[in-house]
């Protein structure tokens, strides 16, 4: 017999609902399939008959009371959470959701400076006051981490009356950091603290994982389960771990943000993604590491990089030597059919994933290939980022809700120091931004983001080039 972490309800549900042949006089519009384009269909129509709508069995993610309450009831269990909503907006919508339920106009909210820009647009939807504590730079990595404790302590002492803490863990790259001390500091206060764990759904795995923000406190847990476990894309879960969040708070603005009409076939993909986990042996596990070591291993035979280290095994980061660009040879790959995840102008990520195998063969050939070819590749300029975030603990230069009335202009990029941005700024991926709405811009930005932009990264901003958005106070009152 099952026990119920072996059972997927809400896919058994549309399994059997779909065995029984029925007749569609409801949306969505291509009925089961039967009306789509004939050269689409074989890529669509084993998952059409799974797209339904909110029919009888079939319950209603905003008042689940059948087998959705019953999947995200199995979701809670494994995980270790108090509650689990599904998400089919993607981590955006649970960070967005986290933060709305937990402060308002006015309130002071401390939040790691180098998060994801789904928190600063939930930021700005609430008008809270955030106060941005700044992350460690690390010398070997390159790059910003996560923020000390005494830096996070230095801010809750500063504004003992936040509303919550909100932390990234892990980052992009796979490393954590001792953020157990940190809530434990931030509880002593009462202060709820809210993790972005977009990147660790595996962790609640454990061994050979780091242990998930959920096992260590944290209050409210946002993951992405299409990073790396087998969800589609935008599927996510959001997790209440403590009685200082108040379930029916979060429920409400969920269903605010969400769609009326949610994907089945993205909340059962959360059912499977939550059996894979579960149902993960020790033996997989082996495979799965014994791959990521041999792929590894091949990383090493690259003579113009290194590998960093990373506290996630699945996440394999090479650095590029001095005069090389991260996108360049991220373009190299690509153009094997080798895609990564994401490129710096220094760094480029892999993500192996929980498959047992993947081509090493392949990778392999790519790089005794690129060994060559990169001996005469033109050097590009590097940049030291290290002085980007200064300030331990800074605030806005305005308020989100004075940023409403204040009226706006474009100035050229190399214009643009000591001017307060109208727009935030922001190389994609990660998603962090450099310049962030409501901040004044420092030069150290502005050479960044020269920087990227010649380097070739993807920045999101309405045009760059054209310059970019102030707010223009020449008649504002001092």
């Amino acid at each position: 017999m099952k026990n119920k972490q072996q059972q997927m309800p809400l896919l058994e549900q549309l399994i059997h609902f779909t065995k029984q042949n029925p007749t569609s006089f409801h949306v969505p519009g291509h009925k089961n399939g039967t009306v789509f384009v004939e050269d689409a269909k074989p890529y669509f129509e084993h998952l059409l008959p799974i797209d339904l709508t909110e029919l009888s069995g079939l319950d209603d993610l905003h008042a689940p009371q059948g087998v959705i309450a019953e999947a995200e009831q199995l979701a809670a269990e494994f995980f270790t959470a108090n509650h689990t909503f599904f998400l089919v907006g993607g981590s955006t919508v649970g960070n967005l959701a986290m933060i709305l339920s937990t402060c308002s106009i006015g309130d002071e909210i401390i939040v790691q400076r180098n998060s994801h820009k789904s928190i600063m647009n939930g930021l700005e939807l609430s008008g809270a006051n955030p106060r941005f504590i700044r992350p460690e730079y690390d010398t070997a990595l390159q790059r910003y981490t996560a923020p000390s404790y005494d830096t996070v302590k230095k801010a809750i002492d500063l504004y003992p009356n936040a509303k919550g803490l909100v932390l990234t863990y892990p980052d992009y790259f796979g490393n954590t950091y001792d953020i157990k001390k940190i809530i434990d500091l931030a509880h002593h206060h009462d202060i709820p603290v809210l993790v972005d764990e977009a990147h660790g759904v595996h962790f609640s795995i454990g061994n050979p994982f780091p242990a998930s923000a959920l096992k260590l406190g944290a209050d409210m847990v946002v993951q992405s389960a299409h990073k790396i476990a087998p969800a589609m894309t935008m599927a996510s879960f959001l997790h209440i771990n403590s009685d200082r969040i108040k379930k029916e708070q979060v429920g409400h603005y969920l269903q605010m943000l969400q769609s009326s009409s949610p994907s089945y076939p993205l909340m059962a993909s959360l059912d499977i993604a939550r059996y894979f986990l579960a149902t993960l042996t020790t033996e997989d596990l082996a495979d799965i590491i014994s791959s990521v070591n041999q792929l590894r291993d091949v990383f090493e035979k690259g003579e113009h990089w290194e590998i960093l280290s990373s506290h996630d095994p699945l996440k394999i980061t090479i650095q590029v030597r001095d005069g090389l660009s991260g996108f360049a040879v991220a373009q190299y790959f690509e153009e094997q059919s080798i895609y990564p995840e994401l490129a710096t102008d220094k760094q480029v990520l892999f993500i192996h994933g929980l498959q047992g195998v993947c081509d090493i063969e392949k990778v392999e050939k790519t790089i005794k290939s690129l060994n060559e070819q990169l001996k005469y590749m033109s050097n590009h300029a590097t940049i030291d980022s290290r002085g980007l975030f200064t300030d331990s603990v800074q605030e806005l230069a305005v308020t989100y809700p004075e940023m409403r009335s204040l009226p706006k202009q474009v100035v050229a990029m190399q214009q643009a120091k000591d001017f307060i941005a109208a727009e935030s700024v922001i190389p994609y991926p990660p998603g962090i931004p450099v310049i962030l709405k409501g901040e004044k811009i420092t030069e150290e930005q502005i050479s960044l983001l020269r920087h990227l932009i010649q380097q070739g990264a993807t920045i999101q901003h309405q045009d760059i080039e054209q310059g970019i958005q102030v707010f223009d106070l020449t008649d504002r009152k001092a």
